[in-house]
C-alpha cells in the first residue's frame, strides 16, 4: 500500500514520529500528517464506585466471566476489571488501578486496538487525540436508581444536551457528542450530576464537573443484596 501510494506512513500507528519520516524518506513519499488516535474507554465504574450483584468465580478473564450471567456486576455494561485489555496490549499503555478500572496512557498507546478486540463489553474505541470532551458511561437505562449499583452512571438526565445544543443530543438514554461540531469546551460537564461525561486532560486524566460528587471511598461497595 506504501509503495502503490495508497497509504501514507503517517498512518502507522506503531512507528514513532522518526521511524514514519524514515520510512517516508526510503520510499520517496510524502509522509502524511495524522492526527494521534488513542484508545477511550466508555465507563467509569471501578469497584469503588460500582456493585456487584453476584460473584463470578472462574478463570481470571472479562471474556469469560461476561458468558456467565454478563459477569455478575450490577450494570450490564460496565468494565468488568479482569485484566483482558492490560493483558492485551502490548506497549504497556494501560494500567489497572487499585479499583479495577483500565487507564490508558496516551503518550504510550498507539491505536493499535487489540484492547478494542479484547474488551467484550465493546467499552473501548479509538478516538483522535484532540476528543477531550467524553461520555464515560455506556449503560442504556435511565433514572436515578441507576446509582445504586453504580455511583458515576449517566442517568440521562440531559443537563450535558440542554447545556450544549447543537453539540450533544441525548440517544437511547446517552449523551451523543457530535464531534463535527466545536467541541474543545468543559461546558457539558459543568452541572453533570454524576460525573459521567468527563474532560479527558492529558496530564491529570479524567477530570469531573463541579457538580459532580468528589468520590472519597478508597476500598470496594458492598454487593448488593441476593
Amino acid at each position: 500500500a506504501l509503495v502503490g501510494g495508497e497509504a501514507t506512513p503517517g498512518k502507522c500507528t506503531v512507528s514513532s514520529d522518526e521511524g514514519r519520516a524514515e520510512i517516508a524518506s526510503f520510499l520517496g513519499v510524502d509522509v502524511g500528517a495524522e492526527e494521534k488516535r488513542v484508545a477511550r474507554l466508555a465507563c467509569a465504574g471501578g469497584a469503588n464506585v460500582a456493585r456487584n450483584h453476584a460473584r463470578y468465580y472462574g478463570l481470571n478473564s472479562c471474556r469469560a466471566a461476561a458468558t456467565v450471567a454478563g459477569g455478575g456486576k450490577g450494570c450490564f455494561w460496565g468494565c468488568l476489571g479482569l485484566d483482558d485489555c492490560y493483558e492485551a496490549c502490548d506497549f504497556d499503555a494501560i494500567h489497572m488501578t487499585a479499583q479495577r478500572l483500565p487507564v490508558v496512557d496516551e503518550a504510550k498507546c498507539t491505536a493499535c486496538g487489540d484492547c478494542v478486540d479484547a474488551c467484550p463489553k465493546d467499552l473501548f474505541s479509538l478516538q483522535p487525540e484532540s476528543r477531550r470532551l467524553w461520555v464515560a458511561c455506556k449503560s442504556l437505562e435511565a433514572g436515578d436508581e441507576l446509582l445504586d449499583d453504580c455511583e458515576v452512571a449517566c442517568t440521562a438526565c440531559g443537563r450535558c444536551a440542554m447545556d450544549a445544543p447543537g453539540l450533544i443530543e441525548m440517544r437511547n438514554n446517552l449523551p451523543v457528542i457530535d464531534y463535527n461540531q466545536k467541541h474543545d469546551t468543559r461546558e457539558p460537564i459543568q452541572r453533570c450530576p454524576t460525573g459521567s461525561i468527563v474532560w479527558i486532560d492529558p496530564d491529570a486524566g479524567a477530570i469531573r464537573g463541579p457538580a459532580a460528587p468528589k468520590i472519597l471511598r478508597k476500598g470496594a461497595l458492598r454487593d448488593a443484596a441476593t
